[in-house]
Formats: C-alpha cells, structure tokens, sequence
C-alpha cells in the first residue's frame, strides 16, 4: 500500500528564521541616525512586515501552485498597469518615482512584478515542454520572452530603479538557461551582452556628446563612483567609500553590536535598507558576515533541493525563477557595498528594510512552498 507524504522543508523554515533575526537586529543598528525619539521606529514596522509577509506565505503556499497557469497573464497585466500607474501618479522621493501612496503605506509595484514574471515566463516555457528545441525552433519563444520581458524591464528603468530592472531580466534569463531552449541562443546571449558593453565603452570613449544622450547622468555617476571612487570621494563614490571602511573596521569580530562607528555616525547612508551589509560587515565582522553569506547559501540549497525533486514542469520552472530572483539579489547588493558591482537601491532580501520588497520575498517562498508540499513522493507502507 502506498501514502502519500506531504513535505515542509523544515531546514529552509529555520534560515528564513535566522534571517529574520538578524534583519531586527541590523535594522535595529543601522537605523538608528534617522530616528532618535523611538529608536524601535524602523524595527517595529519591520516585524510587522514581517508577521504579514509570514501570513502571506502561509497562505500562498496553502494554494496549489498549478491553478496559477490560469491566473500568470492576469497577474501580469495587473503588475504592467501598476507600473504604468507609478510613471503617473507615483510618489518621488530619493531621486526616483516608485511607490505608489496608500495612505497608511506605500507599496513598490516594480517588486511585485518581478513575482508576476516568473509565473508568466513559466508559463511560457511549460507550453513547449520537457523537449530540446532546435535552434530555429527556439526563436519564437525566445522573442516572445524577451518582449514580455523588455516592457516590465524598460518601465522599471525609467523610473529609474537599474537594480530591480536588471532583476527583472536576471530572471528571464535563468528561466531561458534552466529551458528546452537552444543552448546556441543562449550562446547569442552571452555574446550580444558583452558585445553591448564593449559597445558602450567605445562610445563613451570616442563619442561622448551622444553617449551622454543616451545614458542618464546619475548612471554614469554611479559608474565613475564605482570605478573610481577615490576620486569622487566627496559625490560618486561616497557610499562605495564609506561602506567598504565600514566593513574593513569590522575586521574578524566587528566593533559589535550598536558599536559600528561608520554606521552610527551616519557616515552610511541608507544603512538598514540598501546598506545593511555594510552594517553588518562593521558590526559582527568577517565572522558574522560569512554566517549571513552561509545562510545565503543555505537558502538557495533548498531552493535547488526543490526544483530538483519536483516532477512538474510548471513547478520546476517557478522555483527556476525564484532561485534567480533570490541569487542575483544576494550577489547584486552584497558586491555593490565592498566594490565588485556599481551601486544599485537593491535591497538585501530577508534581511533589508522594506514592506514591498519583503512581501514580494515571502511570496516567492510561498511557491516554492507550495511546490514542495504538493511534489508527488510516496513511501511504501506494509499495513
């Protein structure tokens, strides 16, 4: 006789745990120069996030993912027409125009969406099957991913958010990598986007009055900081600068809690959203900060563990984007604060304050839930 065992993945319940844990106590730390008449200000509103984005979970996973094929185009076009609604009536503060007020609260659409296309890319790809397609077979979905893609992609930038933007086609291209798609296409991928940067560098070198047409200045600001930030020490490459002294202070075990004196002379800006690394990196040094990498690893581990014991095709491509969705974050904003990438407003998931970012991180792990749970084992019984 057989039964049929339901599965939670218990290990990756305990590091989202963790990671909740040392998000109160870096949101705690790094956000103390911006409040000082309540000090639990920013760490209040983020277990309230929190205790929501864990409802939220629960009941994303309580939901058997296949019913969303119905739902993906839906959810997609809501995702398009909340973008369209944040270029018009969107809130602008910090330089960009990317939340939409609420009253009590304001939400970012641009995370929501990054959600929305993994379930419509999965789609997609699940039509063609488990087959390997032809190089000119793979044409035509492979347009059709880079247009649904391109619209999402193009109005996150404008906004201007490059580091979700770039999220966003982070995920297309797992999906691509992970499909029956060609691997010559993906080949023409690899080739095109670097024949795009030596592109941009020649153009920039040699035609600078149109380049500057082009790329928007702030762009170019945070390509200098980053290249160079010594030299714009007091403009570009302020953040750069001040978070890698920050994280370099903390040597072995960090200067400890509360005690970062990069962080608590407000030195770093945004130091509990985009720059919590840094917090942590100064505070718990090396030490503390290879646990939170090693959670990092952790996490995605299971992730993979999931998509590989899963037979739905659906499914596989759902924990396939989730997977590039949590692993180019990851990456993305702990580079950015120690020099490997230019700096981005990329939060560190899990761990960064933030509702909309949050939200969007706990119902990416709602479907991978919902995956796991509703994966077909069986296990032999002798009754």
């Amino acid at each position: 006789m057989e039964r049929e065992e339901i599965r939670i993945d218990y290990t990756l319940l305990f590091i989202l745990l963790c990671l909740f844990m040392v998000s109160l106590f870096a949101v705690y730390s790094g956000s103390g120069q911006y409040q000082t008449e309540d000090p639990f200000y920013f760490v209040k509103r983020q277990a309230i996030w929190y205790i929501i984005g864990i409802a939220v979970m629960v009941a994303v996973a309580s939901f058997d993912f296949e019913l969303l094929e119905k739902w993906a185009t839906p959810l997609y076009a809501i995702g398009l027409g909340l973008l369209i609604l944040v270029h018009f009536f969107g809130t602008f503060k910090n330089g960009s125009k990317r939340w939409i007020n609420l009253g009590m609260f304001e939400i970012q659409p641009s995370e929501f969406m990054k959600v929305f296309l993994i379930l419509f890319v999965a789609v997609l790809l699940n039509k063609i099957g488990k087959r390997q397609l032809s190089m000119m077979e793979s044409i035509p979905i492979t347009i059709k991913i880079c247009g649904v893609t391109a619209i999402p992609f193009y109005l996150i930038l404008v906004q201007p958010d490059l580091g979700s933007a770039l999220v966003i086609a982070s995920i297309a291209f797992t999906l691509i990598i992970v499909s029956g798609i060609s691997y010559k296409i993906i080949a023409l991928f690899c080739s095109g986007f670097l024949g795009l940067i030596a592109f941009l560098i020649y153009f920039h070198n040699n035609y600078f009055d149109l380049f500057i047409k082009l790329i928007k200045p702030h762009q170019l600001e945070r390509v200098y900081g980053w290249l160079n930030p010594y030299d714009y020490a007091s403009s570009y490459g302020y953040q750069l600068i001040q978070a890698m002294m920050g994280i370099g202070s903390g040597q072995l075990n960090g200067a400890g809690f509360n005690n970062g004196r990069q962080v608590q002379s407000g030195r770093i800006p945004e130091a509990h959203t985009d720059f919590i690394f840094a917090v942590i990196g100064e505070e718990f040094g090396f030490i503390g900060s290879s646990i939170l990498i090693s959670l990092y690893f952790i996490l995605i581990y299971r992730m993979i563990v999931i998509a590989l014991n899963t037979h739905n095709l659906f499914g596989i491509y759902i924990c396939s984007g989730v997977i590039g969705l949590f692993a180019f974050q990851v990456f993305q904003n702990i580079a950015m604060t120690i020099g490997l990438m230019p700096v981005t407003g990329l939060a560190l998931p899990l761990v960064s304050y933030g509702g909309s970012a949050l939200l969007t991180n706990m119902i990416a792990i709602g479907l991978l839930l919902s995956v796991n749970i509703r994966s077909k084992r069986f296990m032999f019984s002798n009754e």
